[in-house]
């Protein structure tokens, strides 16, 4: 028996032999003759594909491949380079390949889709070249999925019934694929070195929750971990309504939504509201602004479909790249520390205002209250700005996202300027730990389990005790059922997360009071490393 370790990337626990898969094509087939026609070829594939998908999360993440694969400034880059002398087929991965920089400079969800062009170009290319798109192995029996790493239009495609399990060396906690694996139900860890030697044709147990894998376990050992998952499948069955600790400290348990047709799907759901409502797409692409009564009718109906539930909203996460071309903003060597997220107003201050004259439009028609916080909020001043232009719009509650150190160091100072605090764990793990969020073989920094980055929201949530003022956690961290009772335990009291992952952090919260939270808190802060942390704090709660 060989224990694996890596990241935690989808909670639960499978077993299964393990099938290495390299993604290689499945095939020969007749070569496009040019780029257009591998345009073609590909948006005619992915659209198949997104029809057969499995989740609503993955339907969405092919339908926009396809929106990349016909994208003309992505095409028109490829065709220039060809036309300088290039190859077709490297010439549209060269054009992906730079656009795809250009994405992660931008950080936030600009960055998380660079993977996704990246796929599309590789796409493309193999489509010029003659090779068939790769296919998902099929050894007629349910398996584990072992392989380097997985594009996002792969995961979207995975049946849960067939695939029990993933296990990628590469890959971080926040990357699209694991977001995806999430809402397929199915477990998984990513970051897990020499998996695919160790581990291809063997017996395997996936623990998403844990972070292992155990490669030829003993019969004991899968009888244990067996019926660990059937009495937390039980506890996530039976666990309703609002979020709550066993001694019945509040926690507010909401979603993540990132487009109208996400917003829709998480009201129906068990959710005491939306933590994160990402305006991006109404703005992404674009060559003009989306005017005043477009951007109210679609807040509206966001607010509508939730009713009297809480809403807090992000206004424009953006940077200076062709994405938001209508912002016009100048070039810059690294676009992630540059303007960007609520900076754009001190270029495009307009753009903002005509956002919040639109989200409280929306809110009269509707009759309700959303939260509206800035993204990228770094000192006392720009909360205090943001702050004042949203009060003299009329948005009634104002707060700011906590992904910079330097806010979350001054929190007392910058929630004295508004009403509540939302922390961005991906964001604030990226700069707290000077690692490219979106960088597979930087996952073990990004591990929202980094005590550093724990710090950060300990120190977030004194500056909320101080205050008064309310304080969150919005990123991927707040999935995670063992983490959210160390971030309770540090004083936060609502966690967003995708709507899929809310059942196992509800039944988790409800089987430990806060001094037990409170204690893997600070077990989990006293620790030298995210692993170490991690280990403690499920010794502590088991």
């Amino acid at each position: 028996m060989e224990i694996l370790t890596g990241v935690p990337a989808s909670p639960g626990i499978a077993t299964g032999r393990a099938v290495r898969w390299d993604g290689t094509e499945s095939g020969r087939t007749d070569p496009a003759t040019d780029l257009p026609d591998a345009s073609q070829r590909v948006v005619a594939d992915l659209t198949r594909r997104a029809e057969a998908a499995t989740s609503t999360e993955g339907r969405s993440v092919l339908e926009a491949l396809a929106l990349f694969a016909e994208d003309p400034e992505l095409l028109a880059a490829a065709g220039r380079l060809e036309q300088a002398g290039t190859a077709a087929p490297e010439a549209v991965r060269t054009a992906a390949a730079g656009y795809a920089e250009q994405l992660r400079g931008l950080g936030g969800y600009l960055a998380e889709r660079a993977g996704d062009v990246v796929d599309v170009g590789e796409r493309l290319a193999a489509s010029l070249e003659g090779r068939a798109p790769a296919e998902i192995p099929q050894p007629g029996h349910p398996y584990v999925l072992v392989a380097l790493d997985l594009a996002p239009a792969d995961t979207a495609l995975l049946d849960p019934s067939a695939v029990v399990g993933i296990v990628t060396e590469h890959g971080g906690p926040t990357s699209h694929t694991t977001i995806l694996a999430r809402s397929l139900g199915i477990p998984a860890v990513v970051a897990c070195g020499g998996a695919r030697d160790s581990a291809d044709g063997h017996e395997v147990v996936v623990d998403g929750t844990a972070g292992e894998v155990v490669v030829d376990p003993t019969p004991d050992l899968v009888d244990e971990r067996a019926a660990r998952e059937r009495d937390s499948a039980e506890r996530r069955s039976r666990s309703t309504g609002p979020g709550r600790t066993a001694d019945g400290v509040a926690v507010r348990l909401l979603a993540n939504v990132g487009t109208l047709d996400d917003a829709l799907t998480a009201a129906a759901a068990d959710v005491e509201g939306v933590g994160l409502f990402r305006t991006e797409f109404l703005f992404l692409g674009r060559s003009d602004e989306p005017t005043l009564d477009e951007q109210a009718d679609t807040y509206a109906e966001v607010l509508s479909a939730f009713g009297g539930r809480t809403v807090v909203v992000r206004t424009l996460d953006a940077g200076s790249d062709k994405p938001v071309p209508f912002l016009d903003l100048p070039a810059e060597e690294n676009p992630a520390l540059g303007v960007r997220g609520l900076r754009t107003a001190s270029v495009r201050a307009e753009v903002l205002v005509r956002q919040l004259e639109a989200l409280v439009l929306a809110a009269e028609r509707t009759g309700t209250a959303p939260w509206v916080m800035a993204p990228m909020v770094a000192t006392v001043d720009e909360a205090r700005r943001f702050a004042t232009l949203a009060r003299e719009a009329g948005v009634g509650t104002v707060g700011v996202m906590v992904e910079v150190p330097s806010a979350a160091l001054r929190a007392p100072h910058v929630l004295a300027e508004v009403d509540f605090a939302s922390v961005g764990t991906n964001d604030l793990a990226q700069y707290a730990l000077a690692a490219d969020r979106q960088l597979g073989d930087l996952g073990e920094l990004l591990d929202p389990w980094q005590p550093a980055v724990l710090d950060l929201v300990a120190a977030t949530c004194a500056g909320g005790a101080a205050t008064g003022r309310p304080v969150g956690v919005c990123g991927e961290a707040a999935a995670d059922p063992r983490l959210a009772a160390v971030l309770v335990g540090l004083g936060v009291r609502s966690l967003s997360m995708a709507p899929v992952a809310v059942p196992a952090v509800r039944a988790a919260l409800e089987a430990v009071d806060l001094p037990t939270c409170e204690k893997a808190a600070t077990a989990a802060r006293s620790a030298a490393t995210a692993a170490d942390a991690r280990a403690s704090v499920t010794e502590l709660l088991r």
